[in-house]
């Protein structure tokens, strides 16, 4: 059955944040920025750490720097929006995790603000996040979404790994460029998603239909299962196709980033403007 349309919700004094309208009864998100949990996201890396630097919204509350990162920092006219403290680079070893490689650069920082589904644009490329939780993959995609310009990563508050540490590294800066929409109940994200007029293509190896034949439109919702075990059979059930990628070699199945890239790189050519 069609839902009877319904004007945007409008905000005292505000216009309306969308053209789109949501769909009745929807709950929204489920309040949690991305990852935060109780503690302050942690990014290390020159990457992640220049990006938060540039990035105005990122607030930064502890800034640790080894003398020689300082001097590349200066070199490259990286802007530091606070004063770091100067430290040798066992400082910063004993505060990351797993022998990770930090070039000298630590923050700690506030999480940046997680929009709701309603502030997606009308004419956008959004990803959705099926219960991918390990933190190097989820950082990977973060990063190819951001190289493909994607307008928001779509996940929900349980079995999402934490916007920080691992994930911010493997992300490469790409957490201050790409909004996470976090929500309680990825069916209902989905179903409000078709309601705005996504087309929601859900990647998986054994799907009827070749990526390549699909024809896609815009607004777009790609779809993205967990490793191992693909999309879930309810989350399927709320994509409007499913789509699977052949491949000419031995190995029909590739890393979750990896086939991220290519239904991006997919997206990207078949909806140019």
């Amino acid at each position: 059955m069609s839902r009877p349309p319904k004007p945007p919700a409008k905000r005292p004094g505000n216009k309306p944040k969308s053209k789109l309208p949501l769909r009745p009864g929807f709950k929204g998100r489920g309040g949690r920025i991305m990852g935060t949990g109780d503690d302050r996201p942690v990014l290390y890396g020159w990457h992640p750490v220049v990006e938060a630097l540039k990035n105005p919204k990122r607030k930064i509350k502890k800034f640790l720097a080894t003398e020689n990162a300082l001097k590349r920092l200066e070199e490259e006219g990286v802007p530091l929006r606070i004063q770091p403290e100067q430290v040798r680079p066992g400082e910063i070893d004993r505060l990351v995790t797993d022998d990770a490689v930090h070039q000298g650069l630590y923050i700690e920082a506030e999480p940046l603000s997680a929009p709701d589904i309603e502030d997606l644009p009308d004419n956008g490329i959004v990803l959705v996040l099926d219960q991918i939780t390990d933190p190097h993959n989820v950082g990977a995609i973060v990063r190819t979404a951001a190289a493909f310009a994607v307008d928001a990563i779509v996940t929900t508050n349980r079995h999402s790994p934490s916007a920080t540490g691992v994930l911010a590294k493997s992300a490469s800066g790409g957490l201050e460029h790409v909004p996470i929409v976090t929500i309680k109940n990825l069916a209902e994200g989905l179903d409000e998603l078709k309601f705005r007029g996504y087309l929601r293509i859900g990647l998986d190896s054994e799907a009827p239909e070749d990526l390549a034949d699909i024809k896609m439109t815009r607004p777009l919702a790609l779809v993205m299962g967990a490793e191992g075990k693909g999309l879930r059979q309810k989350t399927r059930e709320y994509c409007d196709v499913l789509a699977r990628m052949d491949m000419p070699g031995v190995i029909k199945s590739l890393n979750v980033s990896n086939a991220t890239a290519i239904a991006l790189y997919a997206a990207s050519q078949k909806t140019k403007p």
